[in-house]
């Protein structure tokens, strides 16, 4: 499966099946998530078999169900922290995805102080996502209409249009697509708006418009 694939097939699954995931993929996982970290100066953490972070009431009333693996999403606080956790996190997301397995982005519904997960002082657990085999394949979410997270017009190169178009498969907190992007002479803006873990939301939505739109058509505005 190539990532535009995954794209395109990746929903948010809250169900999961009682199934090992094989030894080789979470070292694909692990691997990927060390390489995030070096890039970054995140601490990606991944944890297996452990389904304790699901037991609380966060969890079932977010229905979180048979999940006992997950991806932890830390680092070091500052204004940053949030954009790169939506980027780097979604990268994993997507391997998850070509590895057969199903995922889903987690502010609240686990519980912290159950987990595994080593937080350092100066450091902050910004959310978790949670991956398995699923009890199915989840749903494609709704989307605003193209004029309310984007500027085009009939001089827009297609590049963009093609990022446009990953963009409005990525996975945002509560559906919320509060993001916005334009172009200019082939300098691209994105900016989060404001809404729940929109600056994650952001991070998200500029690795996908990267995927699509092709990093050699374009910079992104510094």
């Amino acid at each position: 499966m190539d990532i535009l694939t995954a794209i395109q097939q990746r929903h948010s699954v809250r169900s999961y099946l009682d199934k090992q995931i094989e030894d080789f993929k979470i070292s694909q996982l692990n691997a990927l998530a060390k390489e995030c970290n070096e890039q970054s100066g995140l601490d990606i953490q991944v944890v297996t078999n452990h389904p304790d972070a699901f037991d609380n009431f966060l969890a079932r009333y977010g229905k979180i169900k048979g999940a006992q693996n997950y991806i932890a999403m830390v680092g070091n606080k500052g204004k940053d922290l949030h954009e790169k956790v939506g980027y780097f996190g979604q990268k994993l997301v997507l391997l998850a995805q070509q590895l057969g397995l199903n995922t889903c982005w987690l502010g609240l519904s686990y519980s912290k102080r159950k987990s595994r997960v080593v937080v350092k002082t100066g450091q902050k657990l910004a959310c978790i996502i949670c991956f398995g085999y699923g009890a199915n394949q989840g749903v494609q979410h709704k989307n605003k209409p193209l004029d309310k997270v984007c500027k085009m017009d009939e001089n827009t190169p297609q590049w963009f249009k093609d990022g446009m178009s990953a963009v409005m498969l990525a996975p945002t907190a509560i559906n919320q697509q509060k993001f916005w992007f334009e172009q200019k002479n082939g300098i691209v803006t994105a900016k989060a708006k404001t809404g729940p873990y929109s600056k994650m939301d952001l991070g998200i939505a500029k690795l996908h418009f990267e995927i699509g739109a092709g990093t050699h058509n374009f910079v992104w505005q510094k």
